[in-house]
């Protein structure tokens, strides 16, 4: 397979043991590629899917219809929220 030059190739190293390493090569042949395209594809899906699920917030029809309403009936501010308020440098 001829190799694509990467541009700002960086290295990263890994300690694994043995089992686990001819395992990833076991995988890696199955799908016709090396250890690193085969470690690099899956790692990189797997953190993109980590970090969606983490940064993602699904809401309920019940609370979506909530923070509607507070929306556009929003409360009264309590007493924290006018202390801060007012502790806010002014602006010119």
């Amino acid at each position: 397979m001829p190799r694509v030059p990467v541009e700002g190739n960086d290295r990263m190293s890994l300690r694994i043991a043995s089992e686990e390493k001819s395992l990833l090569m076991r995988a890696a042949a199955l799908q016709h590629t090396n250890l690193t395209e085969f470690v690099i594809r899956n790692v990189v899906q797997a953190a993109r899917k980590v970090i969606e699920q983490n940064e993602r917030l699904t809401l309920t029809e019940r609370d979506s219809l909530r923070i509607l309403d507070l929306l556009d009936e929003p409360p009264a501010p309590n007493e924290k929220l006018l202390a801060a308020a007012f502790a806010l440098p002014k602006q010119s």
